[in-house]
């Protein structure tokens, strides 16, 4: 078995690798070439933690495994850790055994980032020029990173919370060149492109905070309960997602389809897009959401392409298991 650990991630994946791994696994779901496995998620009744599992497969790939972790929310302030934990372990499609174990936080935040990304790619008007960022969290600097890539932006607005971390995600701004300004919520009608990274299990984005032709990246939910934006606004929007049945079910769409706004087959899969099997955005005025519940598949794709680079570099360790 090939251990790659956490110290050794930020040497070997890109935003660029990670958004090619990323967007490759959407069209493989797309195709079903590829498939999740159910997740599992719960409270531990322990430092107020959630720990979970996340799988599945692809075909394609021959990519089998799972990530095992969750959110402590007491790391930080108590012994100077992220608050988000995980590990992805990798198997052998063939023979079941395990073939490696990866270090996961630094890949979780890049592969959420670039799925954001990759909706921008595929679903935000071309002509975008203003970028808004709902959250300011450590996960926040990664998303704006990632997305200033899709596009020249003009302009970054952003709202949080907690108004003194602004400077979070100002910081990237100013390194991309870019005025940064922060905005009350309504001021998100100046945007072109939305991203919302919270944590949050009631709405801050209204419907009447996003202006026509805006696409809006809802980064955040991914536990029953949670919520970042009000559930009208997916009704207005075409729906994207990476997985339709976590869309429905932990996602950002659970709060519109059990309020009978949408329903199940109103959410289309990002990948179709990719695959074009879906048109996507057919016009300029059309509101585009992404539902980014996070799969487990993303997690896999970028763990095999980071054992794939530790090989080439001789970093990964090898041990007898």
């Amino acid at each position: 078995m090939l251990i790659v650990p956490e110290r050794e991630i930020a040497d070997l994946m890109t935003r660029q690798a990670a958004f090619d791994a990323v967007e490759k696994v959407f069209a493989a779901m797309a195709s079903d070439d590829a498939y999740n496995f159910p997740v599992v998620r719960e409270a531990i009744g322990h430092e107020d933690a959630l720990y979970g599992f996340k799988g599945g497969f692809d075909r394609g790939g021959l990519t089998l495994g799972l990530k095992a972790g969750g959110y402590w929310p007491n790391n930080l302030e108590k012994r100077g850790l992220i608050n988000h934990q995980s590990t992805v372990f990798l198997f052998d499609p063939d023979t079941g055994k395990p073939s490696a174990m990866v270090g996961g936080n630094l890949l979780t935040a890049l592969r959420t980032a670039a799925a954001s990304s990759v909706s921008i790619k595929h679903l935000g008007r071309a002509d975008a020029k203003v970028i808004g960022m709902i959250g300011a969290g450590h996960q926040a600097a990664f998303q704006l990173r990632a997305a200033l890539e899709q596009r020249v932006y003009e302009k970054v607005v952003g709202w949080n919370y907690h108004p003194e971390m602004l400077p979070n995600i100002e910081k990237v701004a100013n390194e991309a060149g870019i005025p940064f300004e922060a905005v009350e919520l309504d001021g998100m009608t100046e945007a072109d492109v939305i991203i919302s990274i919270t944590s949050a299990f009631a709405p801050s984005l209204l419907a009447n905070h996003v202006s026509p032709g805006t696409h809006v990246a809802c980064m955040g939910t991914d536990t029953r309960g949670k919520q970042e934006v009000e559930a009208a606004l997916l009704a207005e929007a075409m729906v994207f997602t990476d997985e339709v049945a976590q869309s429905i079910s932990i996602g950002e769409a659970q709060h519109a389809v059990a309020q009978g706004l949408i329903e199940a087959s109103d959410v289309a899969q990002l990948g179709a897009v990719i695959n074009g099997t879906n048109p996507g955005r057919t016009s300029d005025e059309q509101i585009t959401l992404f539902d980014g519940t996070g799969v487990g598949l993303q997690d896999l794709a970028v763990a095999a392409s980071v054992v794939d680079l530790a090989v080439q570099k001789g970093i990964a360790i090898k041990v007898d298991f």
